[in-house]
């Protein structure tokens, strides 16, 4: 068995009911052109996926964000020390949202723990779930702009075990319309002034 992810809530009674009906939803993924088709090729993203997110999330991470001192500064400590432990922890759930992204079924479970991930990237949460000291927030606008390079990146991984060029491609633009249904739905949290007022 796994051994369990800290901090990973997915499901559990503790995660708040996302402000988001049903309906939203499903519209929602109408919008970003989701559809069934999509959900297979992101199931079968998911089986090539599930071996390399470890090094997936390290290239995110150490490759690209550790060069970013914008970006990089969420992860330490609010006077520029490693949080080796805080990397470590948040790189595991990063890890298993590739998965959930690819793998699980966009209901209410997801929907909340989406709501969930945007809580704790904005001041309402951020730092709670691993009890650390860093910025209070990360700004929406970094968010934004990070997706594209996922979304970039991602692509070479999906092709490394021998899957069709067509399959990969097939399977690419269904990861994009996930991500950009993801970023929708955190957007909420970040568009509340009550949640996250100057967060931008």
């Amino acid at each position: 068995m796994d051994e369990p992810i800290p901090g990973y809530a997915f499901g559990s009674k503790e995660i708040p009911r996302a402000e988001v009906t049903p309906e939203e939803l499903a519209a929602l993924q109408l919008s970003a052109g989701l559809n069934p088709e999509d959900r297979e090729a992101l199931r079968r993203a998911g089986d090539i996926l599930a071996g390399q997110t470890h090094q997936i999330v390290q290239h995110w991470r150490a490759g690209i964000i550790a060069s970013l001192p914008h970006l990089a500064r969420h992860s330490r400590s609010l006077d520029d020390q490693p949080l080796p432990e805080y990397l470590q922890r948040s790189n595991r759930r990063f890890e298993q949202w590739i998965i959930d992204t690819c793998r699980r079924p966009y209901d209410q479970d997801w929907l909340n723990y989406q709501i969930e991930i945007a809580r704790r990237h904005t001041s309402a949460k951020k730092n709670q779930t691993d009890g650390v000291q860093s910025t209070s927030f990360v700004p929406f606008r970094d968010i934004i702009g990070f997706v594209a390079v996922m979304n970039q990146t991602v692509k070479p991984y999906l092709g490394r075990t021998g899957a069709s060029a067509e399959d990969v491609e097939r399977m690419h633009q269904a990861w994009c319309k996930s991500l950009q249904l993801q970023v929708a739905l955190w957007a909420k949290l970040y568009s509340d002034p009550a949640a996250a007022s100057g967060q931008w």
